[in-house]
């Protein structure tokens, strides 16, 4: 008996199990529905969707760098148990490899995986971030991976070019204490930067400072907003007397990635 994808859309509906689940259920049970509902039964997966609901706001962070090649992925949990465990913590890996191999979209090689992992571990499980970095030939990619408790939860790779490893390393651990959003003030969307100049204005304004002193005060204080979202203007973590831009003297960053828990 054969099956469409509205019938795995039905069983799911009606199991509350996953669509892959469902999938496996109709083909084993060549289409018959009421049959499928009772495989998903007593292979305990009929609640696992009723999971995702919950909040995952736990996971873990894993990092990998192959050759010239670094990815990144958030494989997210609801409690900090799961996502310490073994088992979760190595198929974080495994999709990370996957995603350096293949690529990003290579992650959905791995979507049966998931399923099974939702249900032996009991807890809304699924991708967050997925990053990756393929450098040019001549650049280098550092990296740093913060731990908490045994797993990753703060992952960084930068690409660098005319540079060394180390220095690619150490503005890794840079933008994971610093949290750049953009790499310069020059990638920072205009619409953004207009809307950070009305409220800076009105914070001036409501402050008191004369009007004519308004367009310099915030010049002023857009600069300082430059330096907290951009990579390239922030003050460096390890000598705030130095702008990153400073501190990478010659070399130049040509891209980055930052994945955090949370």
């Amino acid at each position: 008996m054969s099956f469409t994808a509205q019938d795995v859309k039905a069983l799911r509906d009606s199991s509350g199990a996953g669509m892959m689940d469902c999938k496996k259920a109709l083909q084993e049970n060549e289409g018959d529905v009421e049959a499928s509902k009772t495989w998903l039964r007593e292979k305990g997966l009929a609640a696992s969707a009723k999971r995702e609901d919950r909040d995952a706001s736990q996971g873990v962070v894993s990092l990998l760098i192959e050759g010239n090649v670094g990815a990144i992925v958030e494989l997210k949990s609801e409690t900090d148990f799961v996502a310490g465990s073994d088992q979760f913590k190595a198929e974080a890996d495994a999709l990370a490899a996957l995603v350096a191999a293949k690529g990003v979209d290579a992650v959905s090689e791995r979507a049966t995986e998931l399923e099974e992992l939702k249900v032996t571990l009991k807890e809304n499980i699924g991708l967050g971030q997925v990053k990756r970095i393929e450098a040019a030939d001549g650049n280098v990619i550092g990296s740093y991976q913060h731990l908490q408790g045994g797993r990753g939860v703060n992952g960084v790779l930068v690409e660098i070019a005319g540079g060394t490893p180390e220095l690619a390393h150490d503005v890794a651990v840079h933008i994971a204490f610093a949290r750049p959003k953009f790499l310069s003030r020059d990638d920072v969307p205009e619409d953004v930067v207009a809307a950070e100049r009305v409220t800076l204005e009105t914070i001036s304004r409501n402050e008191g400072k004369p009007e004519a002193a308004l367009p310099k005060i915030v010049e002023g204080r857009i600069n300082g907003f430059f330096k907290d979202v951009a990579l390239l203007d922030q003050p460096y973590a390890k000598d705030d007397k130095l702008s990153v831009t400073q501190f990478i003297g010659s070399a130049s960053i040509v891209s980055f990635a930052q994945v955090e828990i949370g």
